[in-house]
């Protein structure tokens, strides 16, 4: 069985802090004056990065008032994205313990912390309010849970009657899954990908309606191809998260994980779905 130790000793190499500092001096930036933009290539820990996060953006109506949920918020570059757009109150909840750290000190740098905040902890058993949040979203987390129904369930359980909740995950494709290791996990012990249909049918019992799904694979092989040409040239990718917190290993990941879409042993999925009122 794989021990929520385990997900999280998967994400912790230490010292993230100071490494994501010398990753801004050298792109030219003040570590100790990062904008939302400058952090974009490196706080966006998910597939397509910022470019994901805008796209959802532009898909929700949010208003100042509202309260969000980011589940699975990693060092927070959403929350403090959504909270910025929005101007609403964003709380994120991960797993992870340094990431937590390491967004809290991020967000106090921006002076965003009246307005988003950071508990560790776990979706499955979320320390929130029933029907507290008026939209939750969630990217690239699922793959690391095993109980896809209890994960739901949760979520449906901190949402006000009428929020809304949008997912942007990695699903299983027709080609049979990746080589290991993925960014999301080291091994298949700690990988637990479901299909498109599945991840439907799933929300669907828990209570969610108005479920829209869309596979995003074709947008995931040009950012890559665009990404590798940026490469080739010389220049820095526009999305090195994966760098920042894999280290040696991101190459590998990275290798693994652009093979896999190009097989459709993977499949990026959006998904878009409501708690009835």
């Amino acid at each position: 069985m794989t021990k929520t130790s385990d997900i999280a000793g998967h994400y912790t190499k230490g010292d993230l802090f100071d490494r994501l500092q010398a990753a801004l001096r050298d792109d030219g930036v003040d570590p100790d004056k990062p904008s939302v933009a400058t952090l974009a290539p490196y706080d966006q820990f998910h597939g397509r990065g910022l470019e994901v996060t805008e796209e959802i953006a532009e898909t929700l109506t949010v208003t100042p008032e509202d309260h969000l949920l980011d589940i699975g918020s990693g060092i927070g570059g959403p929350a403090r994205y959504m909270a910025t757009r929005f101007g609403c109150r964003v709380t994120g909840i991960d797993l992870t313990e340094e990431f937590c750290a390491v967004a809290r000190r991020l967000t106090a740098l921006l002076g965003l912390e009246e307005r988003v905040d950071f508990h560790q902890g776990n979706a499955l058993a979320m320390p929130f309010a029933d029907a507290g949040f008026a939209g939750a979203y969630s990217m690239n987390v699922s793959m690391n849970i095993a109980d896809k129904a209890a994960f739901y369930g949760e979520i449906h359980r901190v949402l006000k009657p009428g929020g809304w909740l949008m997912l942007s995950e990695i699903a299983l494709g027709p080609g049979g899954g990746p080589d290991y290791p993925t960014p999301w996990a080291a091994t298949p012990a700690s990988s637990f990908l479901v299909t498109p249909q599945q991840t439907e049918e799933g929300l669907q019992a828990a209570g969610f309606a108005d479920i829209r799904l869309r596979e995003t694979r074709e947008e995931a092989l040009a950012f890559g191809a665009r990404a590798k040409e940026m490469v080739e040239r010389g220049e820095k990718p526009p999305h090195r998260a994966v760098q920042l917190v894999h280290g040696a290993e991101a190459a590998t990941m990275a290798a693994n994980t652009a093979r896999a879409f190009a097989a459709a042993a993977i499949l990026p999925i959006e998904v878009h779905c409501r708690k009835p009122a």
